[in-house]
C-alpha cells in the first residue's frame, strides 16, 4: 500500500441517483413548457371589456361562443346547439357548483348568447357568469 491509498475488495452497493435526478428534471421542464398549451380555449374569442373581475372557481363549466357561431363546451367544439345542450346537461350533473361561465365574442349575435343562456338554465345551471376582459 504505497502512497496511502486504501483499496477495498467490497463491491459498490450504493445506488447512483444522479441519472434519476437528471431524468426527473427533464420531465419537469417538459411539463412546464407544455402545460400552457392545455389551458388554451378551443375557440379564440375577443371578449368585451368591463370594470368587473371574473372570480376564480375551480368547479365551473365554460361555454364559448365565437362571432362565427361556433360553440365549445370546455375543450370540446360543437356545431349543433342541441348537442351542446345535451353535453352541458351531462357535465352539470357531474359538478357540484352548477356554475357556467359564458365566453362570448363581443361581435357574436345577441340572440345566440341569449339562446345559450336559456340552454344553460334548462340544463340545470344555477349560476351564469359572462366573461369579460379587464379594462386597462
Amino acid at each position: 500500500m504505497a502512497g496511502g491509498s486504501i483499496e477495498s475488495d467490497e463491491p459498490i452497493t450504493d445506488i447512483n441517483i444522479t441519472p434519476l435526478v437528471d431524468v426527473c428534471l427533464v420531465l419537469v421542464i417538459i411539463f412546464m413548457v407544455t402545460a400552457p398549451m392545455f389551458s388554451d380555449p378551443p375557440i379564440k374569442v375577443d371578449l368585451p371589456s368591463a370594470h368587473t373581475h371574473e372570480g376564480e372557481e375551480a368547479d365551473k363549466i365554460t361555454i364559448t361562443l365565437s362571432k362565427d357561431g361556433e360553440y365549445a363546451l370546455d375543450a370540446h367544439k360543437f356545431t349543433d346547439p342541441k348537442l351542446l345542450g345535451d353535453a352541458l346537461k351531462l357535465a352539470l350533473s357531474q359538478k357540484d357548483s352548477k356554475m357556467v361561465v359564458l365566453r362570448a365574442d363581443k361581435d357574436a349575435l345577441h340572440g345566440q348568447l341569449t339562446d345559450l343562456m336559456a340552454r344553460a338554465k334548462d340544463a340545470g345551471a344555477q349560476s351564469l357568469t359572462i366573461a369579460t376582459e379587464q379594462l386597462k
